[in-house]
């Protein structure tokens, strides 16, 4: 889906792509939260499986995907991944305030979800701006 001058937004995305690239960012932020609560007692957050998850990470960031959920041009990929990062960690500010009990029941895997969705996120923009053709 291309923009066009009439429905183009900030930064030339349309309120339709603006608000799929924020679904987008909400809905992987709490797959991933509920997806590290069910890993936090499996050791995800020690040793070997801190360094595996976070590999895991990397290509779980679905960037490239984008152009697809969001109907964003290739060209527009770094600045669609910014709407979803920023999205995903407002989430993850408010999920670790006020519900922290989504991550899991002790302050360590609180701390270790919200090290990893940061993670996930820096991953992302690296991603969408390595991603990002014109």
């Amino acid at each position: 889906m291309e923009n066009d001058a009439r429905t183009a937004g900030w930064r030339g995305f349309s309120a339709l792509q603006w608000a799929r690239l924020v679904a987008t960012g909400v809905v992987v932020w709490l797959l991933g939260a509920l997806l590290l609560r069910f890993l936090a007692p499996l050791g995800a957050y020690n040793g070997l499986g801190r360094v595996l998850m976070y590999a895991l990470i990397i290509p779980g960031t679905l960037v490239l995907a984008l152009p697809v959920l969001a109907g964003i041009r290739r060209s527009a990929i770094a600045a669609g991944t910014a709407i979803v990062v920023a999205s995903a960690i407002l989430m993850d500010g408010i999920a670790l305030a006020w519900f922290p009990v989504l991550y899991g029941e002790t302050v360590a895997q609180h701390a270790g979800a919200g090290a990893a969705i940061l993670w996930g996120g820096a991953i992302a923009l690296f991603l969408g701006f390595l991603c990002t053709r014109d």
